[in-house]
C-alpha cells in the first residue's frame, strides 16, 4: 500500500513537472547596449519573477536588435533608432517607445572643460576643432572615439539631430565596433571625447558635459530643456508564434512596475514625458538649420 501511494504520488510529480515544462516560456532579445543597461537586464528580472516568463537578454547594437526581429531569430529587440526608410532587412518590425534617452558628450573625468555647445560638437566631428584649448581647456590635441559605420544608435542618431544627414563622416581618431569598449576607452585617455547614451554613460567613470550650458539630468531630459535626446524602443515582429507573450511584456514595461525600475536607473519612462514627442519636431528642424549654419550656439 506505502509503495502504490509512493507511486502514485511520483507519477504526479512528473505530470506536473511536465505540464510546468511544457507552458514556460523563455524569450530571445537582443539589441542596443544601452537599452540593455538603461533598462532591460533589470526589467527582464521582474517580469520573469511576476509573470514567469524568460527573457534570454543578448547584445550586438541597435541594428541587431531590428534585423534579427525582422529575421524571426529574435523575440524582441532593443533599438535606439527607428528602422531605416530604405531598408529591406528592417521592414515589418514594430517599434514600441518606452523610454528617453539623452545623448551625452562625454570625457575623461579629470577633464577641466565642463559645458560644450552644438556648434562645437558639430565642428569636432568635422575635424574643424582638435585642441582641447579651443574648448577652453588645456593644450593638447584632441581625440575623437566614435562607433564603426554610420548606422549604430548612437552614430544615426547624431548624423540625424546634429547634421540632418544619415551619410555624414567624421573625423576621428578611433573607432569601435561597440558602445562598451568606446566609452571603457574614455575612461582611460585624459585627452578623449566621444557621445554615447546617458543610460550607459552614467554607470561609467567618465564626465558627461553640459551642452549649451544644459546638465543632462533626469529633469532636464523629462522636460526637453536638454538639446540631444531619441526614444528607446522595443521592436517586435507583429507575427510572431510568441506575440501574446512580446505584448504582455511591452505592457509590463509601461507599468507602474516596469517605470519604476526604469526610474530607479535614471531613465525617463516614456509615457511620462509625451511632451517630447512635440519636441522631437523641433529637434529635426534645429538641425536641419544647424546643417545649413544658419544658428549658432554660444
Amino acid at each position: 500500500m506505502v509503495q502504490a501511494i509512493i507511486i502514485a504520488l511520483s507519477i504526479i510529480a512528473m505530470l506536473f513537472s511536465s505540464t510546468s515544462f511544457a507552458t514556460t516560456k523563455e524569450l530571445g532579445w537582443v539589441g542596443c547596449g544601452i537599452s540593455k543597461k538603461a533598462y532591460m537586464s533589470d526589467l527582464a528580472d521582474a517580469f520573469a519573477l511576476e509573470k514567469g516568463i524568460k527573457i534570454n537578454i543578448q547584445g550586438g547594437g541597435a541594428t541587431k536588435g531590428i534585423r534579427e526581429v525582422a529575421a524571426g531569430t529574435s523575440d524582441l529587440g532593443g533599438s535606439c533608432r527607428f528602422h531605416l526608410p530604405d531598408s529591406d532587412q528592417e521592414k515589418d518590425v514594430g517599434f514600441e517607445p518606452v523610454a528617453w534617452d539623452a545623448l551625452v558628450v562625454i570625457v575623461h573625468k579629470d577633464n577641466p572643460v565642463s559645458n560644450i555647445n552644438l556648434t562645437q560638437v558639430r565642428d569636432i566631428l568635422l575635424g574643424k576643432i582638435t585642441n582641447w584649448k579651443e574648448l577652453g581647456g588645456e593644450p593638447a590635441p584632441i581625440k575623437l572615439f566614435i562607433r564603426k559605420g554610420k548606422i549604430s544608435g548612437v552614430g544615426y542618431t547624431v548624423r540625424k539631430l546634429i547634421f540632418a544627414n544619415s551619410n555624414q563622416e567624421f573625423v576621428a581618431t578611433k573607432q569601435f565596433d561597440s558602445t562598451g569598449p568606446l566609452e571603457k576607452a574614455v575612461e582611460e585617455d585624459p585627452l578623449a571625447i566621444a557621445i554615447s547614451g546617458i543610460s550607459s554613460a552614467q554607470q561609467r567613470n567618465v564626465k558627461m558635459l553640459s551642452l549649451n550650458q544644459r546638465t543632462p539630468d533626469y529633469d532636464n531630459i523629462k522636460s526637453g530643456q536638454y538639446a540631444l535626446y531619441r526614444p528607446l524602443f522595443i521592436t517586435f515582429s507583429p507575427n510572431s508564434p510568441n506575440i501574446v507573450e512580446i505584448r504582455e511584456f511591452i505592457q509590463f514595461a509601461h507599468s507602474a512596475t516596469g517605470r519604476r525600475i526604469m526610474k530607479k536607473n535614471g531613465v525617463v519612462p516614456y509615457l511620462e514625458a509625451l511632451r517630447l514627442v512635440m519636441k522631437q519636431v523641433e529637434q529635426d528642424r534645429r538641425a536641419q538649420k544647424l546643417s545649413n549654419q544658419e544658428i549658432t550656439y554660444e
